[in-house]
C-alpha cells in the first residue's frame, strides 16, 4: 500500500492536526483501535469514521465505532478470523469481540448512473455488476469501491463524513463537517432531492440526528423533506420498522417524534396515529406523550425499553379511537377489544412491518387493562400471574398520570403487590364483597300480584 500521504484523494481533505482537535484515543473503544492500528499493519489505510467521531469532538461518549478502509471486504476477511461479510445491496463487515462489533466498509465512490458512460469500459463494467439504481434514482445495489475523498462525499451529511487516523492522530475534512459542527447544522453531502431519491430513508435520518443533537436543519437539506416524503412508500414495511426504532429508542423520543408530526414523513410511519391524535381526548394524547419522554427517561438511566411497550403507547390512540366507534352490541367487553386490537395492528403492519412477538405483546397490554379493572379472585389472580402483567400495570400508572379518572385502580394494584399473600386475599376479598353488595342493592324488585 502507498503510504498515507499519497493515499488516492488524500489531498482534498482539510486537516486538523492532533494539537488542534479533542479526540482522544483513551475515549475510543479498545476493539476499534486494535482493528485501526492491525488494517495498519496489514498495509492498509484504516480511519474511524461517522458518528462516532461527530460525538467524540462534541464531547459524548459514543457507544458504536465505524471504520472504513480501503481493503476490500475479502481482504479484511483474511485478516480478522472474527470478521463477517454483511449484506448485499452494501456489503460491510462485521469484526465481532464478544459483545461488541466493530463495522468496517471498503472506501465508497459516489456513482451516477447517468455518468456512467464516461468511464472506462473495463471500469464501467464493474459497475454494473456491483451498482443498480431503481427507476425513480433509488441505489439498489452499491458495492463500486473508490477512494477515500469519494467516500466522504457519497456519505449522507457532512457532520457524519469526518475521519480519523492513529497513524498520526489528524482529523479529516473533506465536505465541512467541522464548520457545520461548530453551526450545529445537519447538511446533506451534494444534491438533497438527489440523495433522498437515492436513499428516500435519509429523510428520517436527517430528522434523528436534528433530534438527538439538537441541531437545526440547513435550509436545502429541510426544503424538499414534505415534496419527497411519498419516497417511502418504496421503502419496505420491514426497513421503516427498523428505522422507527433508531428514531424512537436513540433517547430523544420525545422531540423526534414532534418531528415527525411536523413533516409529512410521519405520514408513511403512523398515519393512523397522527390521524387519531387530531381528535383524541386530552388523556389519551398525554399519554403518549408521557410514553415517550418515559423511554427517553429509562435510556438516560441505562434502562431497557421494549418496542412492544413503545408500540402499544403510539397505537393507543388509534385503539381507543375504534373502541368508541366500533364496539357491538352482540360483543362481550373482551371480544370487542381483540377484534379492534387485532385491527389496529394489522393496519399498522402495512407502515412498519412489527414483529409478531412485539405486536402479540402489545396486543396483551392492553387486553390486560380490562382485565385489571375486573373485581373478581379469578381475573385479578390470572392478571396478576400473567407474564405482561408488569408492562400492563406500568401503561396503567400512564393512563393516570395521563389524566384518566380510573378511581385508584393503579394504586390499588401497587398495594396489591406490595402485600404479603394474606394481605393480598384480604384485598381480593374486600373488592370481592363490595361487588356482591353492589349486585344486592341493584337487584331489581319482583313484580307482585294483587293483595
Amino acid at each position: 500500500m502507498k503510504p498515507n500521504a499519497d493515499l488516492a484523494g488524500l489531498d482534498k481533505a482539510h486537516i486538523t492536526r492532533r494539537a488542534d482537535h479533542a479526540i482522544s484515543r483513551k475515549n475510543i473503544s479498545h476493539n476499534a483501535l486494535k482493528v485501526l492500528y492491525k488494517l495498519g499493519d496489514g498495509g492498509y489505510a484504516a480511519y474511524l469514521v461517522g458518528g462516532g467521531v461527530r460525538d467524540l469532538l462534541l464531547g459524548y461518549h459514543p457507544k458504536d465505532f465505524d471504520i472504513a478502509t480501503n481493503a476490500t471486504p475479502e481482504q479484511i476477511k483474511k485478516l480478522f478470523r472474527n470478521a463477517r461479510i454483511i449484506g448485499r445491496r452494501f456489503k460491510i463487515i462485521h469484526i465481532r469481540f464478544g459483545r461488541e462489533i466493530i463495522e468496517v466498509t471498503t472506501f465508497r465512490a459516489h456513482h451516477n448512473p447517468k455518468n456512467e458512460f464516461e468511464e472506462s469500459a473495463s471500469r464501467r463494467q464493474m459497475r454494473e455488476l456491483n451498482s443498480a439504481h431503481s427507476s425513480t434514482g433509488m441505489i439498489l445495489r452499491d458495492n463500486v469501491y473508490g477512494n477515500i475523498d469519494e467516500d466522504a462525499l457519497r456519505r449522507d451529511f457532512t457532520v457524519n463524513a469526518l475521519y480519523y487516523t492513529v497513524r498520526d492522530f489528524e482529523l479529516l475534512d473533506f465536505s465541512g463537517g467541522i464548520a457545520d459542527l461548530h453551526e450545529r447544522l445537519i447538511r446533506v453531502i451534494g444534491d438533497p432531492v438527489e440523495r433522498y431519491k437515492e436513499d428516500p430513508v435519509r429523510m428520517l435520518r436527517a430528522l434523528r440526528f436534528s433530534a438527538k443533537l439538537n441541531f437545526a436543519l440547513e435550509e436545502n437539506t429541510r426544503r424538499p423533506i414534505d415534496e419527497l416524503a411519498f419516497l417511502l412508500e418504496s421503502i419496505s414495511p420491514a426497513r421503516l420498522f427498523d428505522e422507527t426504532l433508531k428514531l424512537l429508542t436513540g433517547g430523544h423520543a420525545e422531540k423526534t417524534f414532534a418531528l415527525l408530526k411536523q413533516y409529512k414523513v410521519g405520514r408513511y410511519l403512523f398515519p393512523d396515529t397522527l390521524d387519531a391524535l387530531e381528535r383524541a381526548s386530552s388523556s389519551t394524547a398525554s399519554l403518549l406523550d408521557l410514553a415517550l419522554c418515559n423511554t427517553d427517561s429509562r435510556l438516560a438511566e441505562g434502562k431497557s425499553v421494549t418496542p412492544a411497550f413503545l408500540y402499544a403507547a403510539l397505537l393507543w390512540p388509534v385503539f381507543q379511537k375504534k373502541l368508541a366507534q366500533q364496539r357491538a352490541a352482540d360483543q362481550s367487553q373482551m371480544q370487542s377489544y381483540q377484534q379492534i386490537a387485532n385491527s389496529v395492528l394489522l393496519e399498522q403492519v402495512n407502515y412498519t412491518a412489527v414483529p409478531k412477538r412485539f405486536s402479540s405483546a402489545a396486543r396483551e397490554i392492553w387486553e390486560l387493562q380490562l382485565r385489571l379493572a375486573r373485581r373478581n379472585r379469578r381475573s385479578i389472580e390470572s392478571a396478576f400471574a400473567h407474564p405482561r402483567f408488569r408492562a400492563a400495570y406500568d401503561f396503567l400508572l400512564l393512563r393516570e398520570d395521563a389524566g384518566e379518572q380510573l378511581n385508584g385502580l393503579g394504586q390499588w394494584w401497587t398495594d396489591f403487590q406490595c402485600g404479603d399473600a394474606k394481605h393480598k386475599a384480604d384485598m381480593i376479598g374486600a373488592v370481592s364483597q363490595r361487588k356482591k353488595s353492589r349486585r344486592r342493592r341493584t337487584r331489581p324488585k319482583k313484580s307482585g300480584g294483587t293483595e
